[in-house]
């Protein structure tokens, strides 16, 4: 169990301390994963950056996550439940609208204006409090991957086991500190997983 977001973070700060000096970038998920982050980038003294990419709900079920955009606009679509629910990427248009449109304005909400860092040739250190399924989450991946780093360290506290060996194949290196076989939900891993709001994230990226 850990305590809270920030306790996970300084145990995952642990397990990648090597990397102090090495010029990392943290690049955090909002909200809960900035919290996560922030505290990795305090032990290796490395610049925290924020990415985002957002679901794509049914439009039967809008908690059905049917596909995701990363931030440069590009879509992935889960074609095992397309197929499922007898569906086109064109039935989806006005899903892929509404998630572009919010990933715009959390990103400007975050950034402040601030322009993103330049990744290309760096070490990009990939955090966030939990994976789950992990679908929005290879969307973040591929659009890092675009971004021409040195290489992807996925960090997290916790994810399904076989979620674990998944993600393995889509980055450099990975470090989960639990990969649990009895997952059900991020939240059973922590005594406090209340929500973050977005002061908190916007204070950690301040400091």
């Amino acid at each position: 169990m850990f305590m809270d977001r920030k306790d996970a973070g300084r145990r995952l700060a642990g397990e990648l301390a090597k990397l102090h000096g090495e010029r990392p970038i943290v690049v955090a998920v909002p909200r809960g994963g900035v919290i996560v982050g922030a505290e990795i980038a305090r032990v290796l003294e490395a610049p925290l950056d924020v990415v985002i990419s957002r679901k794509i709900g049914s439009p039967y079920n809008p908690e059905v996550a049917i596909g995701a955009v990363s931030p440069d606009g590009e879509v992935m679509l889960d074609h095992r439940l397309m197929n499922a629910f007898n569906l086109e990427k064109q039935d989806l248009e006005k899903e892929i609208s509404t998630a572009r449109q919010e990933l715009v304005r959390r990103l400007a909400t975050y950034r402040q204006g601030r322009e993103s860092l330049p990744w290309k040739d760096r070490t990009i250190v990939l955090v966030d409090d939990g994976i789950a399924t992990g679908f929005t989450l290879s969307a973040t991946i591929e659009y890092v991957r675009r971004q021409q780093p040195e290489g992807i360290i996925l960090a997290v506290p916790v994810a399904p086991a076989e979620v674990v060996e998944e993600m393995k194949k889509k980055v450099d290196e990975l470090v989960c500190l639990i990969p649990s076989e009895e997952f059900y939900a991020v939240g059973q891993f922590y005594l406090d997983f209340s929500q973050t709001e977005d002061a908190e994230v916007l204070t950690a990226l301040k400091q």
